[in-house]
């Protein structure tokens, strides 16, 4: 049944995603990504928010906390689950860790992505030479 819960959580999530994406091309322009940027910053606002409602408001169901966190963000940012470990981790006094963990995600991520358009690149090359 969690998996249920996620699955159609982050399906919704993927559609808000999207619609902000569309709407943020048609207002802002796509030389830019705003809309990436938007949906970064407004998924660890509302995973603040979630979090903490979630600490001090207990009382909510695994499955409702899957499906806003795990699920409906999930789906629209995983970015808001990097900024809660990454603010997890400092305030737990953890600071080189946390440091340490937002270093490498980024320049790993980035030098992954890299990694995967070199490789796909490479082999383009070879099937057509």
């Amino acid at each position: 049944m969690l998996y249920l819960v996620v699955f159609l959580g982050a399906g919704l999530g993927g559609a808000f995603r999207l619609g902000i994406n569309e709407l943020a091309a048609r207002l802002l322009g796509i030389e830019f990504p705003f809309g990436t940027l938007i949906i970064n910053v407004l998924g660890a606002f509302i995973m603040g928010l979630l979090t903490e409602y979630f600490t001090f408001r207990g009382g909510m169901s695994q499955e409702v906390r899957l499906f806003l966190t795990t699920g409906v963000l999930g789906g629209f940012t995983t970015f808001s689950t990097f900024a809660l470990e990454s603010v997890t981790l400092w305030e737990r006094g953890q600071w080189m860790p946390s440091v340490a963990y937002v270093a490498l995600s980024v320049s790993l991520s980035i030098g992954a992505l890299i990694a995967g358009l070199a490789i796909v690149r490479l082999i383009i090359q070879a099937q057509t030479a």
